[in-house]
């Protein structure tokens, strides 16, 4: 992060906000300019490119360029501080503020000056792309190409010509040469995202080429020299594939030289506020106001268990976007949650004395999903497949959470 810089009518809620910051490694954001500014003024001339911060009674974000203005009403708030780092971090840097993604980060951040090769483990949607491209950009590669391959999206008769490149008739439909992906990323970095779909064969000649440093295009017969750096990410348990045979303990051992895990996005709590406030600047219609997420949005958020992890955020922030249209806030009414609703009848409701504030919160959830369904369907005159698409879901999970309200009691009018 850049320098803090102040003007007249200093607020001491900047200090607060500014303090809170300064405990979430600033030294990883890109430096930006945070300018603590009052809130009559405009952010032109010399502040183009900073964040302002100013406080006012209406939270909000606004981007004019390269600069944004940030107003907050608490520097306490959980939203203003999720709004600033997301803010600071841009959309296409890392986005973390919980102690175990900063600590990943501080560590890629030194594995990136070494050449060493980089794996990644962790479930998948946790964000080992992101991290990766994290490592490039403060490597000495970053003017080179970056390019990401995942190995369980390519036929495994392709796999081998697309990596290692091919010559011109060296199988059917080859007409013109290939490069692959090794010599397209030479000089800089290659992703192989998901290694442990790679098939046992090609992983001997990829074990090949990163100890030799050369790779054999399908069809040739002489290696031609690459430098590459490699970085390779797991959603499976990799030791465990070598002990069952289906990966190659060699190639294993010499990828696994510098290892890093990331973690499921419930174990880092802290970093769901930056995270939903960062899709909602990279996925917010151009043109309109971007909304703002409430506490209450953002305590709902983090009480969900994220099996889709960063992926399902994504989800969750997208409908909320759709489902908020021109609104000026996103409230927990506007939050659809990847998973069937289960509404809470009357008849079923717990006891007064019972009802914790758990589940108050869940029927709450429950019946705020509904509804927002419900009101998506009206929308879209009963066309199940078009509300399904606004709301980010499949007709087949549409059907089924229809299915659910009805058996509650709920009436859900003619879908069709």
């Amino acid at each position: 992060m850049g320098s803090l810089a102040s003007t007249k009518g200093f607020d001491t809620g900047h200090a607060a906000l500014a303090a809170r910051l300064a405990g979430v490694a600033p030294s990883l954001f890109p430096d930006r300019a945070v300018l603590l500014a009052d809130a009559a003024e405009r952010v032109v001339g010399d502040h183009a490119g900073a964040l302002a911060l100013l406080r006012g009674d209406r939270p909000g974000i606004e981007l004019a360029g390269s600069t944004a203005r940030l107003t907050y009403a608490d520097p306490r708030s959980a939203a203003s501080f999720a709004a600033l780092v997301a803010l600071l971090c841009g959309r296409r840097a890392p986005v973390a503020a919980d102690p175990a993604s900063l600590s990943v980060l501080a560590l890629a951040d030194r594995i990136a000056r070494a050449e060493i090769p980089v794996l990644i483990a962790g479930p998948t949607g946790t964000g080992k792309e992101v991290v990766s491209r994290f490592i490039h950009n403060r490597s000495a590669r970053a003017a080179k190409p970056f390019v990401a391959v995942n190995c369980a999206a390519i036929p495994e008769t392709m796999l081998e010509a697309l990596l290692f490149g091919h010559q011109k008739g060296a199988f059917t439909g080859a007409n013109a040469a290939g490069e692959g992906f090794f010599r397209a990323a030479d000089g800089g970095t290659l992703l192989l995202d998901e290694i442990a779909e790679m098939p046992l064969a090609l992983q001997a000649k990829l074990l090949r080429a990163l100890q030799e440093g050369e790779v054999v295009p399908v069809g040739a017969t002489k290696p031609i020299r690459i430098d590459v750096r490699i970085i390779a990410c797991a959603n499976r348990d990799l030791p465990l594939e070598v002990e069952e045979g289906r990966f190659r303990a060699d190639l294993y051992y010499r990828l696994n030289v510098f290892p890093m895990a990331l973690s499921a996005l419930c174990e880092r709590p802290a970093d769901i506020g930056p995270l939903a406030f960062s899709m909602v600047l990279r996925h917010a219609t151009p043109g309109r106001p971007l909304p703002w997420i409430t506490d209450e949005t953002l305590a709902l958020l983090g009480a969900h268990g994220w099996p889709g992890n960063i992926r399902e955020l994504e989800n969750v922030m997208r409908r909320a976007l759709v489902l908020a249209g021109t609104e000026r806030v996103i409230g927990p009414q506007h939050i659809v949650f990847d998973r069937p609703a289960r509404l809470v009848t009357a008849s079923a409701a717990p006891a007064e004395d019972m009802v914790t504030p758990a589940s108050k919160l869940a029927n709450i959830v429950q019946l705020s999903e509904a509804r927002a369904i419900l009101a998506t369907l009206d929308a879209c005159g009963g066309r199940r497949v078009e509300a399904a698409r606004q709301l980010g879901i499949s007709e087949r999970t549409l059907r089924y959470r229809l299915a659910s309200y009805r058996e509650a009691g709920l009436a859900t009018g003619a879908a069709r």
